[in-house]
């Protein structure tokens, strides 16, 4: 035992001793010009190392370095800078004129991916060939980075004529093997207009063909966004997928794309090309799809114990700037969008089968397919959203048919007075792709059709017949069980928020109804006149008749909270009797009048 302790004993004061040789006799700045030379040969960036170069011999032998920069050629802002940067190096290469640097350290460094800090080509420069190969080095000598670290660092990213980025508290680490195979992971956080985002990354990059073409593979990106604007619970989810970069053609393809966003789920494939017009194609399903979770319009539950989500709203003097249809990046893009989802949720609606197929084309969107179903009814809206202008442009078709009537008014938060099945056929025109905006400001016309209708604690052939028993008891009726109106149909127009109803005609159990009308969705009012006929009266034939061959005028109006009706019955009884009355009046002057005239007659042919 003493002997092996005495061996490593004397190993540890050789290698001391030879490190301490190493670093008396070898200078570290011998090494400066070498690695600026070498940088600008493989990649035409430069390099430069403010401070004196200094050794740092345990733990890792390294050569420390105070403040560095790297630009690209033709760039005004550097794109790497660090105050502090560390160069492990391997030890034998170094005893034989070879320097193997087998990690680079940067810390509190400043990485810009910005027009400023991109390279620039010369004017008049001649372009040699994409594939070239770098040239070789002149000398022996030979330089290789096996892993990557960056810690405590800022990413700053804009893209041309766009906003900047700031990416903070930015660690990346990457282990790369003689094989141009690398492992990496990223952490980092973005706060912008009162808006975080944190991100953390692990994934796997192949660059044995680099630039010619890259795979890799997003193993796991784990997200999470909160602040204004976003709601309360935060969007928190993870991402994977495999990816494919394509340097010759510049394009990319990605496949087993894994995305979950709350309580959502999405898999699928995509591919696109970057160069402009840029390309994308996407081709998602979703097990789950709730966007009642993912969007801040989505309506609050009302269900009892239910969690009312707020939302936080940014302060008006950290509001961002007024955004336009020039800002958005569907104007220089084709996108091709195929989306399915077994099960979805909007605004409280639970939808199945829904399927989304739409292209973009420069700002110009086509929804080819836009259907689901909505309990045992269906629906489909295609038509077109136009952003190429200032002002957006929709144009949609929908086409409902056996949908709930209940569950959509809630949806558009109007008042749930009407129960029932609705079908209808129409054409509609925005200028703003939101609910809001479709009560306030749009257009359009619809055939429309609703069957099993009830309207909320309102019996009409009970109001009809009390009203009856209080004007005379002369004439009764059996109580009308509440069924409603079996069907009903009409025309109906949308006029910035005033719905106007024509042609309304409908039946139910012992009841017509003819009627037209109007609801005002902004101010919260309606007017709608309905003639009820009733049938099914026993007593006076005269009262009978009357009640069941003319329309008794129900009219609704007033404030949605205080609504109003009138159903003046001794008005249609009287103008109904007193018209019998005159009739018959007129039927006993008539005889009176003939009966004159043939006494008269007799008179004269009387010899």
């Amino acid at each position: 035992m003493k002997r092996v302790i005495t061996t490593l004993a004397i190993l540890l004061v050789v290698v001391v001793t030879g490190l301490s040789a190493l670093v008396l006799l070898v200078n570290p700045n011998d090494f400066r010009t070498y690695m600026v030379q070498q940088v600008e040969q493989r990649s035409g960036y430069r390099l430069e190392v403010s401070n004196d170069l200094r050794w740092h011999v345990w733990p890792q032998l390294s050569i420390l370095a105070g403040r560095m920069s790297l630009t690209a050629p033709g760039a005004t802002q550097p794109l790497v800078s660090a105050e502090n940067m560390r160069l492990d190096v391997d030890l034998w290469p170094l005893l034989s004129h070879q320097l193997s640097v087998s990690q680079v350290l940067l810390k509190n460094a400043i990485v810009r991916v910005t027009p400023d800090s991109s390279a620039q080509p010369a004017r008049n420069a001649p372009q040699g060939p994409r594939d070239a190969e770098p040239a070789s080095p002149s000398t022996g000598w030979s330089f290789d980075i096996a892993k990557l670290r960056v810690a405590d660092s800022l990413l700053i990213w804009q893209q041309p004529g766009g906003d900047e980025y700031n990416f903070r508290d930015l660690n990346i680490t990457m282990d790369q093997d003689a094989n141009k195979l690398a492992t990496l992971s990223l952490s980092t956080t973005l706060m912008r207009n009162q808006r975080n985002a944190a991100l953390n990354l692990k994934g796997q990059l192949d660059a044995a063909q680099y630039p010619h073409r890259l795979t890799g593979q997003l193993q796991q990106l784990d997200y999470t966004l909160s602040g204004a604007d976003i709601p309360s619970q935060g969007i928190k989810g993870s991402l994977s997928l495999q990816g494919e970069w394509n340097g010759d053609r510049q394009q990319f393809s990605f496949s087993g794309l894994q995305l979950t966003a709350n309580d959502s789920t999405l898999t699928g494939q995509g591919s696109g090309h970057v160069v402009p017009p840029q390309q994308l194609a996407l081709d998602l399903k979703a097990s789950n799809l709730n966007l009642d979770n993912l969007l801040t319009s989505a309506p609050v539950s009302e269900a009892p114990g239910a969690q009312h989500a707020t939302v936080a709203r940014s302060p008006v003097i950290a509001a961002p700037r007024e955004r336009t249809n020039a800002d958005s990046p569907l104007n220089d893009m084709d996108l091709a969008l195929k989306l399915q989802a077994n099960n979805a949720v909007w605004r409280g609606l639970s939808l199945t089968d829904f399927t989304l197929n739409a292209r973009n084309q420069q700002g110009l969107m086509t929804l080819n397919t836009l259907s689901g179903k909505l309990g045992n009814g269906s629906f489909s809206i295609p038509g077109s959203i136009d952003i190429r202008h200032p002002e957006t442009r929709v144009s949609l078709k929908p086409q409902l048919r056996f949908i709930q009537i209940q569950p959509l008014l809630k949806a558009f938060a109007l008042p749930e007075s009407l129960q029932g099945n609705l079908s209808l056929d129409g054409e509609l025109s925005g200028d703003t792709l939101t609910v809001e905006a479709a009560k306030r400001s749009w257009q359009g016309r619809a055939t429309i059709s609703a069957s099993n209708l009830k309207l909320a604690q309102l019996n009409l052939q009970q109001m009809v017949q009390r009203a009856v028993a209080r004007v005379s008891d002369k004439v009764s009726s059996q109580d009308a069980v509440e069924e409603g109106i079996e069907s009903i149909s009409g025309q109906v127009a949308l006029n910035k928020g005033v719905l106007s109803f024509s042609d309304l005609n409908g039946n139910g159990q012992n009841l017509g109804l003819q009627g037209a009308g109007k609801v005002d969705m902004v101010q919260q009012q309606l007017d709608v006149t309905l003639g009820l006929k009733i049938s099914g009266w026993r007593g006076d034939d005269a009262l009978v008749k009357a009640l069941s061959s003319q329309p008794i005028p129900l009219r609704m109006y007033g404030g949605w909270n205080s609504l109003q009706y009138s159903l003046p019955v001794d008005d249609v009884l009287r103008n109904r009797l007193q018209s019998e009355a005159r009739s018959r009046l007129n039927q006993w002057i008539d005889r009176q009048k003939e009966g004159e005239n043939k006494e008269n007659l007799k008179k004269i042919m009387r010899p």
